[in-house]
């Protein structure tokens, strides 16, 4: 994987500016999702619930050696695709890593072009969620 934030930005936005056509990009995305680590069901509390999305998202953060590893998961399908994406983005680094990174990611990854303003909240959401762990450490 690769190091840092700005790497691993680029290799998605690289994976997505693969598919010509918005449709193929969202099942690339929904594809994503798929792969994602089973959430358990005892980590479906409030403290883990992501505001701010219209579906409903958990987010989880646990701390080894200094680094934060994140698990996530979504009732929509799409969704769970964007978890991912962050879960790739995040995941694996340190907290001070995480807090000091000021990328628009819905931005850099041209998410802002085929998902929809409720789905850019919730993106949005989920990063607040990621830094509020990473600043808790």
């Amino acid at each position: 994987m690769e190091n840092t934030i700005e790497q691993r930005v680029e290799k998605i936005k690289n994976d997505l500016s693969y598919f010509d056509d918005e449709l193929d990009k969202y099942q690339f995305i929904i594809d994503l999702g798929k792969k994602l680590k089973d959430f358990k069901d005892e980590d479906k509390i409030s403290k883990n619930i992501v505001h701010g999305c219209t579906s409903q998202v958990w987010l989880s953060c646990e701390k080894k050696d200094g680094i934060l590893y994140f698990n996530g998961t979504s009732d929509a399908i799409i969704v769970k695709g964007l978890v991912y994406i962050l879960l790739q983005i995040y995941s694996g680094l340190k907290a001070k890593d995480i807090n000091e990174e000021e990328e628009d990611l819905l931005y850099e990854l041209n998410l802002s072009e085929i998902i929809t303003p409720n789905r850019q909240s919730g993106v949005i959401g989920m990063i607040k969620k990621i830094k509020e762990y990473a600043l808790k450490v």
